[in-house]
């Protein structure tokens, strides 16, 4: 009896696999697209579902290396198809008609709900609308004081060992980008909990190991069974760790503002998408002085009835993790390539030093604005090391791409990494060239090769907080310290992860320069 059930139960997945794969519409149209053989019935799972991070990074990125520039693998019945062409990435990417994430982002729910990150249509649109000021420049102003004193907070750590400092930098530069943004999304200094804070941050990179351990097994079980699991219950307990803070962070937050009669709440009144807004002299000095916190916006979007204390939470928890694990691996990388490559260093050195010279020796939002060899330097590092390395959408209809027809709801993954490094758009893509983002450059590469905040109307929110941010770190550094390069980034082995990251530490030795100054 069970041999005839288990003999029924493969008729039927071998003739519902004939059915999606070649019998129906999309099938048929997505098996015109290149891509690896697979098996009956379970197409290409089998090659990932065993596979190592490290095996997983190399076959989402290689993908369309072995396809160029298009390349598709089947799991079960979901079909994947992976694009790098930038014409093509225009066409997904600068389209309304295509901004619904995948299924891609569904394990990253329990923690960020439907978010800015992960929600689409109407609540995307919306909570767009009410994030955007946000991140006005005169908003950003407030916020940059807390960048440049967590940089050079940073470099004080450093200073303090008062020798040559080795340092391992994923959980180096993690630690500060952590606290800038504890600070900045919710006026809070994680410095002032603790133990709490190593606690946070642990939960915060152990979720990220937890949602790639899950994206890979979802199809096995639901949220239910999950659960149950060992690793279900050890991402309970993050989640308690990460809502439980955040939770409380609101709750203080309001009763403060109740007990000022929302009049800090007035200031986010004259800021608006279009214009370049002044302070309203008629809020008291005592409130305008008071540092802005992303969270003030939430609140005081809730007190016109347009979110509720979950929906707040949703975009608090979101800004925690978008706003410091990326922008750590982006000071990672590009403190990597400035250690090896010594004569770069130098220049964005000596920039630098001109700048705080003529500025009093005091780093501020002008300076940081006017240091574009450093900026170029980032950007480049942003091109060989983009920290969302790839994205995922649904075409919300079918949509032409340069030589296929993807059907509407199709899974594509954007490979922005592949893009970066592709010969046909840039010469001698593996090599750090800062010069490749002087303007008479710039003007004559496709506006779609390079995209490390994405692009169109889901463009990342904050890429000018971040561009701030990892000056605001790096340029103290630089100053104050010689960079050499312990780990090489030719011996990096990467693996798959919310961001990217590699597989072992990546370390720098920084050395202070006044000690090297004063050596005969």
């Amino acid at each position: 009896m069970i041999t005839i059930i288990l003999l029924l139960f493969t008729l039927i997945l071998l003739i519902s696999n004939y059915y999606v794969h070649y019998h129906g519409r999309k099938g048929r149209l997505i098996n015109l697209i290149p891509g690896p053989s697979g098996y009956p019935i379970v197409g290409n799972a089998f090659q990932y579902l065993l596979a190592s991070r490290e095996e997983l990074w190399k076959f989402l990125i290689t993908l369309t290396d072995e396809f160029y520039p298009i390349g598709k693998v089947w799991g079960f019945f979901l079909p994947v198809i992976s694009i790098r062409h930038p014409n093509d990435l225009e066409t997904i990417l600068s389209s309304t008609k295509h901004i619904e994430k995948s299924l891609l982002y569904d394990v990253l729910h329990p923690w960020f709900g439907t978010g800015l990150l992960t929600s689409g249509g109407a609540k995307w649109h919306s909570r767009r609308k009410i994030l955007t000021p946000t991140f006005h420049f005169n908003i950003l102003q407030q916020f940059i004081q807390i960048l440049i004193e967590e940089g050079e907070n940073m470099s004080k750590s450093l200073k303090n060992a008062e020798s040559t400092v080795v340092k391992n930098l994923i959980p180096f530069f993690s630690e500060h980008t952590l606290n800038a943004i504890c600070e900045t999304a919710m006026g809070t200094s994680l410095r002032d909990l603790g133990d709490f804070q190593q606690q946070y941050r642990e939960a915060v990179h152990r979720m990220g190991e937890l949602f790639i351990y899950r994206l890979f097994r979802q199809w096995l079980y639901s949220d239910w069974i999950f659960s149950l699991t060992s690793k279900g219950k050890e991402q309970k307990k993050m989640l308690k760790i990460l809502h439980g803070f955040t939770k409380q962070i609101i709750a203080e937050r309001k009763v403060y503002h109740d007990r000022t009669n929302g009049q800090y709440l007035k200031i986010f009144k004259n800021f608006d998408n279009d214009t370049s807004a002044k302070r309203d002299d008629a809020v008291p000095v005592r409130i305008r002085r008071k540092r802005l916190a992303m969270l003030d916006l939430l609140i005081a979007a809730s007190r016109d009835g347009l979110m509720t204390d979950s929906d707040i939470r949703e975009e608090v928890d979101t800004f925690m993790f978008e706003g410091h694990d990326t922008t750590a691996m982006g000071l990672c990388f590009i403190s990597a390539l400035l250690a090896e490559h010594k004569d770069i260093q130098d220049r964005v050195r000596n920039e630098i030093d001109s700048a705080l010279q003529e500025n009093g020796q005091k780093f501020t939002i002008k300076l940081l604005q006017d240091l574009p060899y450093l900026e170029r330097c980032i950007k480049e590092a942003l091109r060989l090391y983009p920290s969302v390395y790839v994205i995922s959408r649904l075409p919300g209809e079918d949509v032409k791409l340069q030589s296929y027809l993807v059907p509407a709801g199709t899974f594509l993954l954007l490979n922005i990494y592949g893009v970066h490094r592709d010969p046909n758009f840039w010469s001698n893509p593996e090599v750090f060239d800062p010069d490749r983002f002087l303007s008479e450059k710039i003007r004559h590469r496709h506006p779609y090769s390079y995209l490390p905040f994405s692009a169109g109307p889901r463009n990342c929110i904050g890429q000018r907080f971040a561009m701030l941010e990892m000056k605001a770190m790096i340029a103290p550094l630089v100053h104050n310290f010689y960079l050499e390069p312990i780990d090489y980034l030719k011996n990096l082995r990467m693996q798959l992860d919310l961001v990217l990251r590699p597989a072992q530490p990546l370390r720098v030795k920084f050395i202070p320069v006044c000690k090297t100054k004063a050596s005969p």
